[in-house]
């Protein structure tokens, strides 16, 4: 799905040779200041890396129409986006930009409650928690159907029950639909419960790659 050889962003990356495979889960650990974030936004060209190769699906990342990818390629940053609105306008922002049909809202409710969610469509976001705005960020972008998803730290703000409700529903989602999800997480064990390639950084260097056998 992804290449990356010799990749090179300031002083904080520096990445001789990876590969993040298709219909995967990948665990990005490492300490705070070790990249980790850095390396998602260079995955769907957020940010432009200085020097050597990126490829997604064997084309150059910066031969790419970068709004074209990032329709396929999402990420979802530790603290997401709340546009101003309801719940029902947050819900389909995202697909109006994957240019994608609305669903019902029968199907806007029910991607909801999987995230452990239960608000009115109606209901104004400015007075929701960090919790309740990460799982409503999450409903958002699996509604848009992403080819890869890209997380950063998508449960910070979560009790460990809702962690559980809602990364359960995320690695259904991937698994069932063939999907590919790239995680980053300060937790090695979540790391280990969860990937099926966990990727460690240290000071922006790759100091390990560890294949987990499939639960």
């Amino acid at each position: 799905m992804f290449t990356l050889k010799n990749v090179q962003f300031k002083d904080v990356l520096n990445v001789e040779e990876l590969t993040i495979e298709a219909n995967k889960i990948t665990c990005i650990v490492g300490e705070s200041g070790s990249g980790k974030t850095t390396f998602l936004k260079l995955l769907n060209h957020l940010i432009n890396y200085e020097s050597g190769l990126i490829e997604y699906k064997s084309t150059d990342l910066k031969e790419l129409d970068t709004v074209e990818l990032r329709r396929e390629v999402i990420l979802l940053p530790q603290v997401p986006v709340i546009f101003p609105g309801t719940v029902r306008e947050n819900l389909l922002i995202g697909l109006q930009f994957s240019k994608k049909e609305p669903p019902q809202d029968q199907q806007l409710l029910e991607e909801m409650h999987r995230m452990n969610l239960f608000k009115r469509l109606d209901d104004n976001t400015d007075t929701f928690s960090g919790g309740e705005k990460q799982r409503l960020a999450l409903a958002r972008v699996l509604l848009m159907d992403p080819e890869v998803l890209l997380l950063d730290e998508p449960t910070s703000a979560l009790d460990d029950n809702t962690v559980d409700i809602v990364l359960g529903h995320v690695i259904d989602y991937i698994r069932e639909n063939q999907k590919t999800l790239v995680m980053v997480t300060h937790s090695r064990q979540l790391a280990q419960m969860m990937g099926e390639k966990i990727i460690t950084l240290d000071n922006g260097l790759v100091t390990g790659v560890e294949e987990v056998a499939l639960r």
